[in-house]
This record gives structure tokens, C-alpha cells and sequence, in this order.
């Protein structure tokens, strides 16, 4: 299946989307809910009953004028209120070169075990405007990731069970403003003003058995599910980036091992790959520059258009803006 959340009437409605159009959920069975959180909230038993009325769907017996056109809508992320954001470290790729383009030798830690940071789910948002500070603008950046939302509730998952706590993957664009990023980690502290301010999930969550086609096995030594999804990124309509979920080290299981350890996990929180190799302009600057040092570096302007395009999961597209405002917390830096 393929769910969405979309603006009607001045709230989240959750819609099964089949070829280009949407259909209400709780319109077309008086058991499935109107909202994502919802959903997930009673994933087993929305689940099934959502998988009978899709399949109705594909096969006709529910028809298309049921639907509405997608294009006439307003997409949302397709879980509007997350009820946390977690972002891993799961490329190895994109670790090394980002770490050789900086001259640092790769950490072995990253072998070692699968890590994470927190970042701010109430600025999770869909396709559409990202709303960006004059801040954000020294040197702004996109992020290719392809993430899951968790479908049940789960504390202390072994890795060998975790695949059974997936509702679905997602395009995920964890934006940084790279400047403010570098600042406040400075102090070994952080990501956290560099990513605060908008990560990207749309434009829809796509069921497992939906991917079943796509599944390969874990790399060795690893458990877990993974998927040969190829994932790119253009930026002003020109391809920036390539890559493939299946280059995953850590999958999203060992992940979810981690996360939960200690910690229940909830429906609705929301947990990313990290990076795919090549898949943002600091790893491709930094690899520009490291081979010809008069490389002409790229970050995203206002104005700029973002799309990634993840097989499977279809396309994400947002607009960088400017908001209305001079403000600047890089002013404020105190010169001692």
C-alpha cells in the first residue's frame, strides 16, 4: 500500500493513493481512521483491513471516481506529527568519504555499532516550501536518506525481530545548514541548530509487502531486511546525486536494536538511514575540492528546487524560501 496525508478542510486526512489518486480511507470503511496516528496507533488491525480495501482498489471494485486527482491537493508528510525523529549513520560510503575529505582517517567505530542523533520532529514537514533563515543560507544543504516509521510499540528489540516494527519506508531530506552545524559541533556537541529546522518526509509511506520485490539480503555479519531501492537527488532539475539502499551497513533493524535498548519505542516515531553515499553537496564539495582545488562549490540558494526520486517510493519535490526576517544568531557569537 501506498498512504499519504493531505490538507482537507483545515486538517491531515490519510488517503490510500493508487494510480495518481487519492482515496479517503475512512470514507471507503467506517473502521479505518482519518489520520496517520491513528493508524499506526492500531496497526494490526488497520492494517489488515486497509490491505482488503487497496486491493479493492487495484482490482476495480472500488472505483476511480472515488479518488481525487493528487495533483489537486496539498500533500502533508505522510505522518504529520511524528512522535519523535531519529536519524542514523548507516552508509559506510558516505562516512568515509566525508571523513577522507577532511583529511580524518575512517573512525572503526563505525564497524562497530549503529548510531544515531535526535532531531526535531515538530519541524517534520512534506512536500512543498522549506522556510529557511538568512542562517541557514551559509551553506545550505540537502540530505538523500530513505527512512521508516515505526508501526508498534517495542522496548529492548533484538535485531532478528525488528523487521516486524516497520509500518513502512519513506523519501526522507534531512536539511542541514551546514555553517551552524560545524560551529556547534565545535564543542562535541550537536547536530542540533545545523538541523532543527526542517526534515523532509513524502510523499508517501510505502507498506513492506509492497516491497517484497525489492528485498535483498543484509550485507554479511549483518540481520535484517534491506532494499535495492536506487535513490537520487536534483536539484534545479540537473542530477546530483546517486545512490541505492542496499548499500545500507547497518540495517534499519540493527537500528531499531539500538533505538530501542533501554527505550520503548512508540507508533509514529519516525528513524532515517543517514546519508547515502554521494548524497549531499558537502560529501560531493569536499570530493570536488579534495581532486581539483579550484572546484566551485555548490549549496542551495533560494529559489532552488529539490526533488528525490527513491524507486518505490515514488518522488519528493520542495522549494527553497526566504523567510521575512534579517535575524541572525550568527551575530550573536560573542568575540572574546
Amino acid at each position: 500500500m501506498k498512504l499519504v496525508s493531505y490538507l482537507k478542510d483545515g486538517h491531515d486526512q490519510l488517503a490510500f493513493l493508487v494510480d495518481d489518486l487519492l482515496f479517503d480511507c475512512d470514507l471507503l470503511h467506517p473502521e479505518l481512521p482519518s489520520s496517520m496516528n491513528m493508524f499506526l496507533t492500531y496497526w494490526e488491525e488497520n492494517h489488515a483491513i486497509a490491505a482488503a480495501v487497496n486491493k479493492a482498489i487495484l482490482d476495480g471494485r472500488i472505483g476511480k471516481d472515488k479518488g481525487v486527482p493528487v495533483e489537486a491537493e496539498q500533500l502533508l508528510s505522510p505522518l504529520p506529527f511524528p512522535t519523535s525523529c531519529r536519524d542514523g549513520y548507516a552508509f559506510r560510503q558516505h562516512v568515509a568519504a566525508a571523513r577522507r575529505n577532511r583529511k580524518a582517517p575512517m573512525i572503526p567505530e563505525f564497524d562497530q555499532y549503529p548510531i544515531f542523533y535526535f532531531t526535531n520532529h515538530h519541524s517534520v514537514q512534506g512536500p512543498g516550501e522549506i522556510s529557511c533563515m538568512p542562517d541557514h543560507f551559509e551553506r545550505l544543504d540537502f540530505e538523500l536518506e530513505v527512512a521508516i516509521i515505526i508501526c508498534k510499540q517495542g522496548r529492548n528489540v533484538p535485531a532478528a525481530e525488528a523487521d516486524e516494527y516497520i509500518g513502512g519506508l519513506v523519501i526522507m531530506n534531512d536539511m542541514s545548514a551546514r555553517r551552524l552545524q560545524a560551529e556547534e559541533m565545535l564543542l562535541n556537541l550537536g547536530p542540533a541548530k545545523g538541523k532543527d529546522f526542517a526534515t523532509v518526509l513524502g510523499p508517501c509511506l510505502v507498506t513492506l509487502d509492497e516491497l517484497e520485490q525489492f528485498e535483498i539480503p543484509a550485507k554479511e555479519n549483518h540481520t535484517g531486511k534491506n532494499w535495492n531501492l536506487t535513490m537520487k537527488c536534483f536539484v534545479n532539475g540537473v542530477q546530483v546525486s546517486e545512490g541505492n539502499a542496499g548499500d545500507m551497513d547497518w540495517t534499519f533493524a540493527e537500528i531499531i536494536e539500538r533505538c530501542s535498548y533501554g527505550v520503548t519505542l512508540q507508533p509514529g516515531d519516525v528513524v532515517g538511514s543517514g546519508t547515502v553515499g554521494t548524497g549531499c553537496f558537502l560529501e560531493l564539495n569536499g570530493t570536488g575540492k579534495l581532486n581539483d582545488p579550484d572546484y566551485e562549490e555548490q549549496w542551495l540558494k533560494e529559489g532552488d528546487t529539490v526533488e528525490m526520486e527513491i524507486d518505490g517510493l515514488g518522488k519528493l519535490s520542495n522549494t527553497i524560501v526566504k523567510e521575512d526576517s534579517d535575524f541572525s544568531i550568527l551575530a550573536l557569537k560573542k568575540n572574546i
